[in-house]
């Protein structure tokens, strides 16, 4: 069974620290100061951001799906051409040096929406400034992946008022990771411990599946896989894997199925888990099932993330393996104009 000396070795920079204290940072997000932003006369919504910053874009784009209202996420450098007036643009980059998301900014000298950026200060913070546009200062904790629960819980109280999400629902979430906290944070280092017991089980490169509404869960948690434990990772829709990808289980390979359910799936997506298991037995797979927590779509996504996030920590520690160093990243941005 993993010690936390383990971790404290192959973590020096105390990544784990951070992720045991993700209930009472997004608590604190979401009860501090902000002016709030509304979208009145808003009929499109654009998402910009890259990386953990992007994850938050997901998360919101989920919940803005309740309403009647265009979305779109951007994760690089270009608007959508359908941006006008009644749009309002909003960019996250935690560090505030992200170039693709600092480039949506120059929109604002030649577009008539509205814009809003989120940051720990930063290129973007200075650039807001210059240019007029509303900034939020939210603290980076650790790193900006790390810093998720932050960022989140501080948009959702920017936008309490606009979103279609009851503060009820935001406070249920909260509960909801306190719960989940006890149970995965580093003082429970044992079988009991859902993140650790995924990670344990773990040796192959993860094949995630996940069903309509977790897209967001899922791009997350190949993300954490590939910055944190530095292994690949890849995810599939399951009623579109079902028509394509689900062949490659004709052959051996290198994969390991990891099934993202929902505590309550549509009844046709429930019907095709029962399908791809039953495959799954007959062809001898291993697989590993992953569910939600009950609740909101945000006590569903936060959980499934708050787990999938801490398992690639434990990953990274069984394969002492560093979490927190990004070199490849690095080097790419570093070279960037």
């Amino acid at each position: 069974m993993m010690q936390i000396e383990e971790i404290e070795k192959f973590d020096p920079q105390k990544m784990f620290k951070a992720y045991d204290n993700w209930p009472m940072l997004a608590r604190d997000a979401f009860k501090k100061d902000f002016s709030k932003i509304d979208l009145k006369d808003i009929d499109h919504v654009v998402l910009s951001g890259m990386g953990g910053s992007g994850a938050i874009g997901d998360i919101i784009a989920a919940i803005l799906s309740r309403e009647d209202i265009h979305v779109s996420v951007v994760k690089g450098y270009l608007l959508p051409k359908t941006v006008d007036e009644k749009t309002l643009v909003i960019n996250t980059s935690i560090s505030g040096n992200t170039k693709e998301t600092l480039s949506i900014l120059d929109y604002k000298l030649k577009s008539n929406a509205k814009f809003v950026a989120i940051s720990s200060g930063g290129m973007m913070e200075k650039k807001c400034k210059e240019s007029s546009i509303t900034h939020f200062n939210i603290p980076m904790i650790h790193s900006p992946r790390a810093s998720f629960v932050t960022f989140l819980y501080a948009i959702l109280n920017i936008f309490e008022n606009s979103l279609p999400i009851e503060k009820l629902e935001v406070l249920e979430s909260l509960e909801k990771m306190d719960e989940l906290q006890r149970s995965i944070n580093s003082d429970h280092l044992d079988e009991n411990n859902p993140a650790l017991r995924l990670a344990e089980n773990m040796n192959l490169s993860p094949l995630i599946y996940y069903p309509d509404g977790f897209k967001a869960a899922a791009i997350r948690f190949k993300n954490s896989l590939q910055e944190n434990s530095k292994i690949h990772a890849s995810i599939e829709d399951i009623i579109e894997a079902s028509h394509n990808s689900i062949s490659i289980w004709e052959n051996e390979n290198n994969y390991k199925p990891i099934l993202l359910q929902g505590s309550d799936d549509f009844v046709k997506t429930k019907e095709r888990w029962s399908i791809i298991k039953e495959y799954f037995a007959k062809k001898n797979i291993d697989y590993e099932e992953i569910f939600s927590v009950e609740g909101n779509i945000i006590s569903k996504l936060v959980c499934l993330i708050y787990l999938l996030d801490y398992t690639s920590i434990y990953r990274a520690i069984l394969s002492k393996t560093d979490p927190s160093p990004v070199n490849a990243i690095n080097f790419v941005k570093e070279r960037l104009n």
